[in-house]
């Protein structure tokens, strides 16, 4: 879309024929020659036939217009308006931690096409699908066994945050299960974030046993920082000692934060969760709108040039008119009178 910055400039267009109108004409001084026959040389001259003056042509009557036109509008600064440029406003931080413990191994979860696979990959499947759905949030991962790992810090590229979940292993932050420290990870991960939701959600198959903070004393912390905790327990909710499944602490650490606490058995489960969570963690989705503007001023200022270059060559290159037969004047002896010659 074409627009002016400066349209009121436009109201200048009459100017010149104001100027022309009203200014008095500019004196012009000529040379002159006395004769001691002005009067008769003046009787003479005004026998001589009126010679036709030259008509300008309508073309150089209009270039100095449309020259004028086209630098009035240069100054008044056209501008092209582009299509509108959308940008996502991030209205949520979510963070996910993810156990890698050794018992996320155990084959007894199914995928889609009921072959067996591990809680990992269970896990990895019906996360990533969570993920692609969190478009205007800014996502982050942290991984945890022994000790809490940034995987992925906090981006709006859900697709990047996607891929590395998918390259996560288990064993690869440790064979145990430290969630309280992961929980503690993620807080100071929150403290650069001006967001105004804040949520963490916690998966873990396993009994917190290598923390440094309890998940409980970890959580009451997040409360102080507006930060909201939900808790995903998987596996098997009857396995023991390392492996044992803390049920009661999730539902506390949830319950603290004002989150909610979920138990997944199997695959259909925890995609069920994570669907809940879906409607749970509903957001208002903010967009900028932005439509640059690309200055077009020069275009005008190139046909203006263009235009006085042509009409210049155009009178350069204009015929001369054919000379006229001009009167000749000579003094008659007898009578002393100018006349014009036969």
């Amino acid at each position: 879309m074409l627009t002016l910055l400066h349209p009121w400039l436009l109201l200048l267009a009459p100017l010149p024929w104001i100027l022309w109108k009203f200014l008095p004409p500019r004196p012009r001084t000529s040379a002159s020659l006395r004769v001691p026959f002005g009067k008769r040389l003046d009787i003479a001259t005004s026998r001589l036939p009126i010679t036709s003056r030259a008509k300008r042509s309508s073309f150089t009557t209009i270039i100095p217009v449309l020259v004028w036109m086209l630098i009035l509008t240069a100054l008044a600064r056209p501008q092209w308006i582009e299509d509108p440029v959308e940008k996502l406003v991030p209205t949520r931080d979510l963070l996910l931690l993810v156990d890698l413990s050794g018992s996320m191994q155990a084959e007894d979860f199914t995928d889609g096409s009921g072959k067996t696979i591990d809680r990992l990959s269970a896990v990895k499947d019906i996360l990533g699908d969570f993920l692609e759905k969190r478009e205007g949030d800014r996502v982050g991962l942290v991984v945890f066994g022994d000790s809490p790992f940034l995987q992925a810090p906090f981006s709006t590229d859900l697709s990047l945050s996607r891929q590395l979940l998918d390259e996560t292993a288990v064993g690869m932050a440790g064979p145990r299960t430290a969630l309280g420290d992961a929980i503690g990870l993620g807080i100071n991960l929150f403290e650069s974030s001006d967001a105004p939701a804040k949520t963490i959600i916690a998966l873990t198959d396993g009994n917190d046993t290598k923390s440094q903070v309890p998940p409980i004393e970890a959580s009451r912390v997040a409360v102080d920082r507006d930060i909201r905790i939900h808790t995903v327990a998987i596996g098997d909710p009857t396995s023991v000692g390392e492996e044992k499944l803390d049920q009661e602490t999730l539902d506390q650490v949830a319950s603290i934060t004002g989150g909610k606490s979920y138990f997944a058995g199997d695959r259909d489960q925890l995609a069920g969760i994570y669907n809940e969570l879906d409607e749970i963690e509903t957001r208002e989705i903010k967009k900028l709108s932005h439509r640059p503007r690309r200055d077009i001023f020069h275009f005008p200022l190139l046909l203006a040039l263009t235009f006085s270059i042509l009409s210049k060559i155009r009178l350069h290159r204009a015929p001369a008119s054919s000379p006229s037969k001009a009167p000749i004047l000579h003094v008659d002896p007898a009578t002393g009178e100018l006349e014009l010659a036969p």
